[in-house]
């Protein structure tokens, strides 16, 4: 299953962005709780703004399978967020990785984040071009942010104003 949900990257996360996902997986309880519980947590132990943010993280850390959900709520998984981990799972399991590495790695120059929006923009399924008007604006931004996961990933390199994918 792949998940759609891509918060943005901590502000803190050239820093150590695999010690800024281990906290987020920290505050998920392992006795399985509520949504409403488990976004709380996150709002209070990571500082989230607001339940929105809480639960994008909540189903990004489910993507990287270091959060589940039970028939009694969502909990922590004892998977280690290590960068293998991390990596492995982020590009299978994360909407649309597995897409943008593939036509950074097609590209024989970098590529900007417009260009490969361009690129990716048929994999868009046609249910979110329906969705909404504005789904070039939203794709387009949700495309920025994977590149700039990916980076911090160490799945790609920022290089000449674009993007290149490394191996």
């Amino acid at each position: 299953m792949r998940l759609k949900p891509l918060p943005e990257p901590p502000a803190d996360a050239a820093d150590g962005v695999f010690d800024a996902v281990a906290a987020a997986q920290s505050a998920v309880p392992l006795v399985p709780g509520t949504e409403n519980d488990c976004c709380a947590r996150l709002m209070r132990r990571e500082g989230y703004q607001s339940r929105d943010v809480a639960r994008e993280w909540l189903t990004f850390l489910r993507a990287l399978e270091l959060a589940e959900e039970t028939d009694s709520g969502f909990r922590r998984t004892d998977r280690e967020p290590t960068p293998e981990h991390v990596r492995e799972s982020f590009r299978e399991r994360v909407f649309g990785a597995r897409e943008t590495v593939a036509v950074l790695r097609e590209a024989a120059d970098p590529l900007t984040a417009e260009t490969a929006f361009e690129r990716l923009r048929e994999t868009v399924p046609g249910w979110e071009r329906h969705r909404r008007n504005s789904w070039v604006d939203h794709w387009a931004a949700r495309t920025e942010r994977l590149l700039d996961w990916l980076v911090l990933l160490d799945l790609a390199a920022r290089a000449d104003g674009g993007y290149t994918a490394k191996n």
